[in-house]
């Protein structure tokens, strides 16, 4: 089977832009005709639902030993990629479309990356009803082959539609598909990073194992309510659990997350809350790709907000070889992809928009405690391809038998920035000096506490070998912040780690930059 792309996945679940999203639709109508006159989803009969009922399935799956879930049909999954996406769900067939809801779902057929379906309830006054497959609720392009259908088949996934953008139409703004994958956006932003249920072992030499989210329970909003509740039910070799978000469109989509982990081994490699997005190239290393635009990736840097009160800014970056870099903290107060350049001519890519991809931030709640925020950095030459993946890494391994409970809030956003009173890093610049040594240039934004007098600031900049030459602060007449240089000598060096920030009177005043350069 062939290996799925995230631009595949941007494809398959709805488009790689709203805009897009829009016009495939009109595709659609022109060739269905009449829709209006398209089916009704048809439901089960009502079981009684809340959110012990997920507890309960999570915890019984834990005490008995793991069971793969049947594939599809083989004809499902011999699908070509231009045949899968000529399988449209007919809007107007659209769960909750026409009631006294502002949110509608759609759904996504089974098959080919997708090899193994899911159930997906909906709830309404406290009784849940199966969402039951049927071809009649999906449009088919004219190169699909007969493909056999049963009530029991389910859906590869589903996406929740609302009036996110003001417009009057019902605009897609979260997905849930593949694995424990989800995305979301805020207002006018175009789709990028994606969120996880769970990681484990990611970067292990053993191989990385993915949870799957298996069953699903939404929760039919009243007109007033402009919120979404989701439970998931998740299942994997190592580990089950119980999971329930309620995701609120906006300028900032957010998630309110709960997590049950109920472990049936100890899990000592597991990551808390994940992302994935991708990073190709930008100023730092823009020489070792013959591309036509200044940068490349959905997202330009990983942000800390961490237990001691520092906001940390780590750079991005796209190494030769994989590595993984640990912050190591206690309780912290927010971490997350972040995607600081927000302008058209920063990419000049007029398809990708990626000026508009969100950021993910992650606010932990309940049961954090010690551990480490992970980010792995994976090579890659296309831009097809996730190489970034950071997480929360819990200090103590999760033993088999127990159930682990953990909160946190999830703020999907292109403008949304977390709270932190100092100045920001703009950008990283990187370059060959002549004589040798390599330059280093980091823009700080303005900011209310830098000085009007540049000699009563103060740029500290440390690293933990190599050498390096004094840093040199001066304002930047196009930000109206700061920028901060130096010279760096790795010599026969492999890998120089460095950090740096901006201090008036020995107090911080900027975020602390941390960079990792390797050869």
């Amino acid at each position: 089977m062939s290996k799925i792309t995230r631009r595949d996945m941007l494809h398959l679940t709805g488009s790689a832009t709203l805009a897009t999203f829009t016009s495939n639709l009109e595709v659609t109508h022109s060739l269905a005709g009449n829709l209006d006159l398209a089916p009704a989803l048809e439901l089960g009969a009502g079981v009684a639902f809340d959110q012990s009922v997920v507890d309960a399935k999570a915890r019984a799956l834990s005490k008995s030993a793991y069971v793969p879930r049947n594939s599809v049909p083989e004809p499902w999954l011999n699908l070509t990629y231009d045949q899968y996406r000529e399988i449209r769900f007919n809007n107007k067939s659209a769960l909750w479309r026409g009631e006294n809801t502002p949110f509608q779902l759609q759904f996504f057929a089974p098959g080919l990356y997708f090899p193994k379906a899911i159930q997906v309830h909906s709830v309404k006054n406290g009784e849940a009803r199966r969402v039951r497959f049927s071809l009649s609720n999906f449009e088919f392009g004219n190169k699909i082959p007969e493909l056999p259908e049963s009530d029991s088949l389910g859906f590869s996934g589903f996406r929740i539609h609302g009036d996110i953008n003001g417009t009057g139409y019902p605009d897609e703004f979260t997905v849930f598909q593949g694995a424990s994958y989800f995305r979301a956006i805020g207002r006018g932003d175009t789709y990028g990073l994606s969120g996880r249920g769970l990681a484990l072992r990611t970067g292990d030499a053993t191989g990385e194992e993915f949870p799957d989210f298996i069953e699903f329970w939404v929760e039919k909003p009243n007109s007033s309510n402009n919120a979404v509740v989701v439970h998931a039910l998740l299942d994997s070799p190592s580990v089950s659990g119980a999971y329930r978000f309620v995701v609120m469109p906006g300028e900032t989509t957010t998630m309110d997350v709960e997590a049950t982990l109920f472990p049936r081994v100890d899990l000592t490699h597991v990551g808390i809350s994940p992302q994935t997005s991708m990073f190709l190239f930008d100023e730092t290393n823009r020489n070792r790709f013959d591309d036509f635009r200044p940068a490349v990736h959905d997202n330009d840097g990983l942000m800390i907000s961490n237990g001691a009160g520092e906001m940390l800014w780590r750079p991005l970056s796209n190494p030769k070889r994989l590595q993984v870099s640990s912050f190591v903290d206690e309780s912290p107060k927010g971490f997350g992809l972040m995607q600081r350049a927000h302008q058209l001519t920063d990419f000049a890519d007029l398809e990708a928009h990626y000026h508009n991809r969100p950021g993910m931030w992650v606010e932990p709640g309940e049961n954090w405690g010690r551990g480490a925020v992970t980010l792995v950095e994976i090579p890659t030459d296309r831009e097809i391809y996730d190489n970034i993946v950071t997480y929360w890494r819990p200090r103590d391994p999760l033993r088999a038998g127990s159930e682990h409970r953990m909160t946190y809030k999830l703020h999907w956003g292109r403008n949304f920035s977390p709270e932190g009173d100092v100045s920001k890093v703009l950008n990283t610049r990187s370059g060959a000096r002549h004589g040798g040594g390599r330059i280093v240039t980091i823009d700080f934004a303005a900011h209310d506490k830098i000085p009007t007098n540049i000699t009563d600031l103060k740029p500290v900049v440390n690293i933990r070998n190599g050498k390096i030459s004094k840093p040199i602060a001066q304002y930047n007449p196009a930000t109206g912040g700061v920028r901060v240089g130096y010279t760096f000598y790795p010599g026969d060096l492999d890998a120089m780690e460095m950090r740096a920030q901006l201090m008036v009177a020995g107090k911080t005043v900027s975020e602390v930059w941390l960079y990792r350069w390797t050869k």
